[in-house]
């Protein structure tokens, strides 16, 4: 959130001017401080137009909604422009963008923002979410040769949208619709069963895919440094633009990822794969967590063809492998667009968010809980764990002007505990933490944003209101959410009970690049304290561990990454796992990475798999692990 020069953040009320989007004319900010958020009972809002907000004749899509509007681009389903909400046309809800903070482009071959924070579009509403640490030559999320396997002839904007980093010539991948084209392969037929049948499990041997780390790696480990327990390989033949990698979740003394048509679950002691669960079609949607007893609820396409819905519940026994109950989520009206979902789960509910309709299952036999609520405002979005929180949109009679509200909701029912309305105008972003709950704010015709914390009732406890001149980034995956129906996810935070802790965007006026951390009080929003990262070095938050926030010191070129602490009160960093030099260009040649610790080991994963050909894909680095 950098400031025009000599303009403060607005104290008040939600938003910051932003800076204009790269290379368009200097525009002066808004003079009038954004609006404050309501106090008492949520408003209702005026009724909307014909047949309950459903338009005689489809609105014109607004700018930067991510439909196209020049002649000859690709129209919505059936020649259409798919409306969001109540025929609204849709806004942003939150899409996630690229990593390094590219801005998910819309579909059909929308043109994405350049690189290393360059501003979106007029319309995108979304602040330059630049990735913590973005490297230079030969960063993380590098990667070795080209992206795509046999470029020609392949109209790539149609399932995946890319951009070049200024200075690295590497090409970064910014999102993917998940509609991949399979590539052709020689030899006997691999294709997938068909979708009407049920995928089995292969339960493996234990030998697996994952490699023990007993080579020169340990061998030429320094004093100090972590040992190299594990390093995979894809092992995956994919399509020809590659896939996203979603997960990781962990049960037991399994780590499991999903990609492509395929579940599997490798030990975290030593990689080996112990199952693996093949499914009829590509993988469409995730939730964030699993249940504690390790059941996960995934989206699995309903075909394989480019028309195939993302309609298809599959429930999994991440302990096992095995395949649990199977459910088609049923349309409810003919807006219900089913290309696009969100899953959350919360207890033992997985909820399916999309467009203006949600319903809520079971996760243990499948049951269907809940589903659209009655009344002027639905819900589309979800963020699930410790509560279960969701995004509502409000019928109103002005697509401009649209009326948000953030719930929690009782998992068993679906039933509101309370509901926080903000301003006309405000759309929810995404949920950085709920508990304590957190929440980002976009305003599409202001070009503003914020980030609020929440009360355990529901009322506005605070709003983060950065120092002039910081520039606040965060991370929310790779896997594009046209309607914006994911609001868990995001990497790059961190929040204790009082805190939030979150990094700026690089400076790069030195030699190299580097940055800081902030932690904000949640009962104020204002900074309590700030630790620069060690010199030519990015930091990054994980999580909190034993009241400690933890940080990833991203690799350079020629030097390995670390897990950091700081403790509560601030301070300098200290290392808590330094990565050995060995692997240092293996960490840093991921295409893009997700870092976590747990149990006493750091997890690098790659979020996706593509290379330019079959050899380089199957060379791909996709999981590292360090332990002590």
């Amino acid at each position: 959130m950098s400031q025009p020069p000599s303009q403060q953040p607005p104290q008040g009320g939600f938003g910051a001017p932003q800076e204009p989007p790269h290379g368009a004319p200097q525009q002066p900010p808004p003079q009038n401080q954004p609006p404050q958020p309501p106090a008492g009972p949520p408003q209702t809002p005026p009724p909307g137009g014909p047949a309950y907000g459903y338009p005689q004749q489809q609105p014109p899509a607004q700018p930067g909604y991510g439909y196209p509007q020049q002649p000859g681009q690709a129209p919505g389903p059936y020649g259409q422009q798919p409306p969001g909400p109540y025929g609204q046309a849709p806004g942003p809800y939150g899409q996630a963008p690229g990593p390094y903070g590219q801005q998910a482009p819309g579909p059909y071959g929308q043109q994405a923002p350049g690189p290393y924070g360059q501003q979106p579009q007029p319309g995108h509403g979304y602040p330059p979410q630049q990735y913590p640490g973005a490297p230079g030559p030969g960063g993380p999320g590098s990667g070795g040769g080209g992206f795509l396997k046999g470029r020609t002839g392949i109209v790539v904007a149609a399932a995946l949208a890319v951009v070049l980093a200024a200075g690295t010539g590497v090409w970064f991948i910014v999102s993917d619709s998940g509609d991949e084209p399979k590539k052709p392969v020689a030899g006997p037929s691999t294709d997938p069963k068909a979708p009407s049948e049920s995928p089995t499990v292969d339960e493996g041997d234990g030998s697996g895919d994952g490699r023990e780390a007993d080579d020169d790696f340990n061998a030429s480990r320094k004093p100090g440094e972590a040992k190299v327990a594990w390093l995979q390989k894809n092992d995956v033949d994919l399509p020809r633009n590659g896939s996203s990698v979603d997960g990781p979740w962990f049960t037991g003394d399994l780590v499991v990822k999903a990609m492509y048509r395929g579940v599997s679950g490798y030990s975290v002691a030593d990689g080996k794969q112990k199952w693996t669960l093949p499914l009829p079609a590509d993988i469409c949607a995730t939730p964030n967590t699993a249940t504690a007893d390790g059941k996960l609820v995934i989206g699995v396409k309903d075909g394989t063809t480019d028309r195939a819905n993302c309609s298809v519940l599959q429930m999994i026994d991440l302990n096992t492998g095995k395949a649990g109950w199977k459910k088609t989520v049923k349309k409810n009206g003919t807006w219900d667009l089913m290309s696009d979902i969100g899953l959350a789960i919360s207890g033992d509910t997985v909820t399916v968010g999309r467009t203006s309709n949600s319903n809520g299952y079971r996760v243990s036999d499948g049951k269907e809980l809940f589903g659209n609520p009655s009344g002027n405002c639905k819900t589309f979005a979800f963020a699930g764990g410790e509560k279960l929180i969701a995004a509502a949109n409000c019928r109103t009679d002005d697509v401009k002007n649209p009326q948000q509200q953030v719930q929690e909701l009782d998992p068993a029912t679906g039933k509101a505990k309370w509901t926080y309305q903000p301003k006309r105008g405000w759309e929810v972003g995404k949920v950085f933490s709920v508990s304590p709950l957190i929440v980002s704010f976009t305003h599409e015709e202001k070009k503003q944003w914020a980030i609020a914390a929440l009360t355990d009732s529901g009322k506005l406890r605070s709003q983060i209101t950065p120092a002039k001149g910081d520039t606040l980034t965060y991370d929310c995956g790779s896997r594009l959410s046209i309607f914006g129906a994911k609001l868990e996810g995001c990497g790059g935070v961190a929040a204790d009970a009082d805190t939030f802790y979150i990094a700026t965007k690089d400076d790069t006026s030195g030699t190299s690049r580097t940055n800081k951390v902030i932690a904000f009080d949640l009962n104020t929003g204002k900074p309590k304290w700030e630790a620069p990262a060690p010199a030519e070095r990015v930091l990054q938050p994980l999580g909190m561990e034993g009241g400690e926030l933890l940080l990833y010191m991203r690799p350079t070129y020629d030097a390995p990454g670390a897990v950091m602490t700081l403790p509560p009160a601030g301070g300098t960093p200290k290392a808590l796992l330094k990565h050995p030099e060995s692997t240092s260009r293996i960490e840093n040649g991921f295409f893009s990475s997700r870092v976590l610790y747990e149990g006493g080991r750091s997890y690098i994963f790659s979020k996706r798999v593509s290379a330019s050909n079959d050899k380089e894909e199957m060379e791909q680095s996709t999981i590292l692990v360090f332990t002590k």
